[in-house]
C-alpha cells in the first residue's frame, strides 16, 4: 500500500470536517509538488502534508499548549500505529509552539506551504469563476496586503516560511498554484462557468 493512501484513510478517519479535510488535502497537494524539488520522495511529503492536521477537529489547542493537545495528540497516536518518526517531527515541526523547530527540507517545506496552501485556496474562491486557474502570484501578493482578507492567515508565516526554504516568495506562491491546479477538482477550485 502507497504510503499517501493509508494517510489519505487516517485523515478520513480522524477528520470529517470537509473544509479541514480540503486543507490536508491541499498541503498535501503542494508538499508532492515541492518534493521531486528538493530531490525527495513525494509519497512521503504528500502523507506529511495529509496528516499534520489530522487531529485539529478534535484537539484544536487554540491555547498552543506545548505539550497537548494538536499536535502532540495525532503524533502520539501515530507514534503509537507504527508511522516513522520522520514522519511525526515533521507534524511536530510545523506548530511554533510545539518546541520542535523545522530543520529538514520536509520539514521546512510543509512550514512553508501550510498557511500558504489555504491563502491560495481563499483567493480563488473569491474569484468570480471559483478557479484556481485563474490565480497568479500577483493576485495572491495583492490579497496579501488586505488585512481583512482571510484574517486568520499568519502572512509572517507565508514570508517566513519562503526565507526558511531560501526560495523567493514569488516562487514559493507559484509553485503551490500550481501543486492545486493539478488538483483542482478534488478541492473544488475547478471552478463554475461564470
Amino acid at each position: 500500500m502507497i504510503l499517501a493512501d493509508r494517510a489519505l484513510a487516517t485523515l478520513h478517519e480522524w477528520v470529517q470536517s470537509e473544509s479541514l479535510r480540503k486543507h490536508c488535502y491541499a498541503v498535501a497537494d503542494s508538499m508532492k509538488y515541492f518534493a521531486p524539488l528538493s530531490g525527495a520522495d513525494a509519497d512521503l511529503w504528500e502523507t506529511v502534508g495529509l496528516l499534520h492536521d489530522m487531529d485539529y477537529e478534535r484537539h484544536p489547542n487554540l491555547e498552543h499548549s506545548p505539550s497537548e493537545g494538536h499536535p502532540f495528540v495525532g503524533v502520539a497516536w501515530l507514534r503509537e500505529h507504527g508511522w516513522s518518526e520522520e514522519i511525526c517531527r515533521a507534524i511536530l515541526s510545523h506548530a511554533d509552539y510545539s518546541g520542535v523547530s523545522p530543520e529538514t527540507p520536509l520539514e521546512k517545506t510543509l512550514r512553508a506551504v501550510d498557511e500558504l496552501s489555504s491563502f491560495a485556496v481563499a483567493v480563488a474562491l473569491v474569484r468570480p469563476t471559483k478557479s484556481i486557474r485563474d490565480v497568479d502570484v500577483a493576485a495572491v501578493k495583492k490579497k496579501m496586503k488586505d488585512k481583512a482578507f482571510a484574517r486568520a492567515v499568519n502572512r509572517d508565516d507565508i514570508v517566513h516560511g519562503a526565507e526558511q526554504l531560501a526560495m523567493p516568495l514569488d516562487e514559493v506562491i507559484g509553485n503551490v498554484i500550481a501543486a492545486l491546479t493539478l488538483d483542482a477538482e478534488r478541492l473544488g477550485l475547478a471552478g463554475t462557468n461564470v
